[in-house]
């Protein structure tokens, strides 16, 4: 019966996948700006404080957590309906990052618990870099994916490595840019 639907349910997982990571893409970046906000003087730490909280709680409330709940969804109902899928190497290995990416999520949950009560543990240059851990994982799977290899993902692995470089040497430019002018 599954099998009849396999197309919807794998178009409906794709389209819950994609809002995900949008979800993780855009949740750290409000992440730096209510941490930003939080070290500025009053009244703007207020005015901005609440507004940053209200626009993340909408967008993991709304988009992220449905989405993840979604995805996982269809992505399980994909495995009963080809069951065939998890006995290739492929498989194994892209499952192995979809529940990184899940234990992401949560950890981005605590933080986001925490900023919701002004409880700020980490810089807004930490939340930078954590805004590219969903990043790094997107790129392993895509690979995993198209590729359909157990081994071949090594190289799209290295290739995240390379992307994790330029990375680090962007967010380093930009942060030599932005103490130079903090309003770029």
């Amino acid at each position: 019966m599954l099998l009849e639907y396999y197309g919807y349910i794998k178009a409906l997982h794709l389209i819950f996948v994609v809002t995900w990571f949008a979800a993780l893409f855009y949740i750290p970046r409000l992440f730096v700006y209510q941490i930003e906000a939080f070290h500025k003087p009053s009244p703007d730490k207020e005015i901005l404080g609440t507004q940053l909280k209200l626009m993340a709680k909408r967008l993991w409330f709304i988009i992220g957590w449905p989405s993840m709940v979604l995805a996982t969804l269809f992505a399980v109902l994909l495995l009963i309906a080809n069951a065939s899928l998890l006995q290739l190497g492929w498989m194994h290995v892209k499952l192995a990052f979809v529940f990184l990416l899940i234990l992401y999520h949560l950890k981005t949950h605590q933080m986001y618990k925490q900023l919701q009560k002004d409880d700020v543990r980490y810089t807004s240059n930490f939340m930078r870099l954590w805004n590219e851990g969903a990043t790094f994982i997107l790129f392993a799977v895509i690979f995993l994916v198209i590729l359909k290899s157990a081994i071949n993902w090594i190289f799209g692995v290295i290739g995240i490595f390379v992307l994790g470089i330029l990375l680090m040497i962007g967010f380093k430019v930009y942060k030599r840019i932005r103490e130079k002018n903090p309003n770029a």
